[in-house]
């Protein structure tokens, strides 16, 4: 099935390329806004042969790891705080339910008065983005308790941290990692936009730099290596995400099909 599911997909791929020669050799789009897929192929080596490419990779990288590091810890704990406290979450769901549609690009001007283009001013971003995402999932697993499980581990005399260790950690991992799976998405898509709005070292700068100088093909060619790096950071949070959970019914049954 993986195997079938692999063809599928390369020959997907195969296609859209092949679409990306053609139209424009076609002249349904100017070449001078939309090159072929060989030229862009061919400013995708001139980018890796230039060590500045490998530079702003490392800062956009250090950006988004930091970023969703920083969300995912504070995610967890907060979660798991505000749904074990009593009453903790009546209390601040309003204030929750406030902050959390805010876009994180409105933020962008409060980042530029308070860090510049600096590294922080990404992390603000990209934390802000990412954090909402790991504290909801990380809420509704521990929601997901089963009461009588809970009762029991008390009636057994376990402590506090007992329970959230043998009880509620395990019921809500599935959720924390299907947070974290979101988080590192948006992490990479806050890094890329701050770095490209902001100015900010990174592939965000670098595209916008190949945009205003008219270097169209390597505008694409850094368009190519971001949707790279996020199909990079999807397949690898799934392979830990199935690592984490293969004692979970929905992965074993996923390895079983």
């Amino acid at each position: 099935m993986r195997g079938v599911n692999s063809a599928l997909g390369a020959a997907g791929l195969a296609v859209f390329l092949a679409l990306g020669e053609a139209v424009p050799r076609l002249g349904l789009v100017k070449e001078a806004y939309f090159p072929p897929t060989s030229r862009i192929a061919e400013a995708l080596g001139d980018e890796i042969a230039d060590a500045a490419f490998w530079t702003a990779l490392g800062d956009t990288l250090t950006g988004w790891a930091v970023g969703l590091a920083v969300a995912a810890c504070a995610g967890i704990v907060v979660g798991v705080v505000v749904s074990v406290v009593p009453y903790l979450r009546e209390a601040t769901a309003s204030t929750i339910e406030f902050l959390r549609p805010i876009p994180s690009v409105a933020l962008i001007p409060l980042a530029v008065l308070l860090y510049g283009n600096e590294l922080r001013s990404v992390l603000l971003l990209v934390v802000y983005a990412s954090f909402w995402q790991v504290l909801i999932q990380t809420m509704y697993g521990v929601q997901d308790v089963d009461p009588v499980a809970d009762e029991t581990a008390r009636s057994y005399g376990l402590g506090t941290w007992a329970r959230i260790r043998y009880v509620l950690w395990p019921t809500a991992l599935p959720y924390v990692m299907t947070g974290l799976r979101l988080a590192a998405a948006v992490a990479l898509i806050l890094t890329i936009t701050a770095e490209l709005v902001i100015g900010s070292p990174g592939l965000g700068a670098r595209i916008a730099i190949a945009q205003n100088s008219q270097a169209v093909p390597d505008m694409y060619a850094l368009i190519v290596v971001t949707g790279l790096l996020g199909l990079l950071i999807n397949v690898g949070a799934r392979s830990v995400e199935r690592r984490a959970l293969a004692w979970h019914q929905s992965v074993r049954g996923e390895v079983a099909v």
